[in-house]
């Protein structure tokens, strides 16, 4: 004869109850979130390979991030580059024109509007930080302001305050690059021969008739414009071949990312089809165990007397 114990029963109901509940749980929480698990310990012995996909994941992000600021970064620097050629080949025309007419009327003025660009342009920010300040970059690079201020400089050196700490970027693991550029390095050519146009007109006016001395000196400073407008130019389309650079390794690491998302997807993704399926069987046994504890509660041993 078997005995009755209704303390027995009811803790192996209980038991069974709390493991259906826990697997119901489990299952519900597969089917709401499409992940096999909500943390590492879950994974099991798949939670190192998860772990290092995820670390791996987060530095490509990081790299795909820090292009994209350079990227903007290049931009901003090449549309500063872009002002200071089309200033610099607008001087030149200025002078040309000057040159055709025989006369000098209103060339200083818009000789002085035109140097106002190029240093506006080399005083370029990008987020807050001057783009041509090198290791300086909370400094302005081109502190003056006009070209009396510029002919009163010793040298056209002392015409700039930026750094000599060219900006370099963290592309990938294995790639840094100098993207910088210096005010300095960019403006020297230009900023020398206003020097020089301001030297000029102290000792003859840049005003009235051209004669042919005035010709041949405007003919010299025109054909220096000409050629500094040509350098900066040069030093763009070195920029054009940083944004390149730059450009490829954002899409190598986007493939990078999405082959990396793919990896750990495999790894963390539940099968829907089979969650579905999981958690309707563990709300089965559950109901299932539900029922036996209820009935359990209702049994007594008077039954058996």
């Amino acid at each position: 004869m078997s005995r009755v114990t209704t303390y027995g029963n009811n803790q192996s109901a209980l038991l069974n109850l709390m493991t259906a509940q826990k697997r119901t749980n489990e299952a519900q929480n597969r089917f709401s979130t499409g992940k096999n698990a909500t943390d590492l310990v879950g994974f099991g012995r798949e939670a190192a390979t998860v772990n290092a996909l995820r670390s791996t994941q987060a530095r490509v992000q990081t790299h795909i991030d820090t292009n994209k600021a350079v990227r903007d970064r290049l931009s901003a620097q090449d549309l500063a580059m872009d002002k200071i050629s089309e200033a610099a080949t607008a001087t030149r025309l200025a002078i040309a024109n000057a040159i055709a007419a025989g006369r000098m009327d209103g060339l200083m003025e818009e000789l002085k509007i035109q140097f106002q660009t190029i240093s506006d342009a080399l005083n370029t920010q990008h987020q807050g930080q001057y783009l041509f300040s090198g290791g300086v970059s909370d400094t302005k690079p081109s502190p003056v302001a006009n070209l009396d201020q510029l002919a009163l400089t010793a040298t056209v050196d002392d015409a700039f305050a930026n750094g000599y700490l060219r900006q370099a970027s963290r592309l990938d693991d294995n790639i840094v690059m100098d993207t910088g550029f210096l005010a300095n390095e960019l403006g020297s050519e230009l900023f020398q021969i206003f020097k020089d146009i301001k030297t000029l007109d102290a000792t003859t006016p840049l005003s009235g008739t051209i004669d042919a001395t005035m010709n041949t000196a405007l003919t010299g400073l025109m054909q220096r414009f000409e050629a500094a407008a040509k350098n900066i130019v040069n030093e763009q389309g070195r920029n054009g071949i940083y944004q390149k650079r730059v450009e490829d390794i954002i899409k190598t690491n986007s493939v990078k990312a999405d082959a990396l998302e793919i990896m750990v997807s495999d790894k963390t993704d539940a099968d829907m089809a089979k969650a579905v399926t999981d958690l309707e069987l563990a709300q089965v046994a559950l109901q299932a165990s539900a029922q036996v504890v209820s009935q359990l509660r209702r049994v007594s041993l008077l039954d058996y007397i």
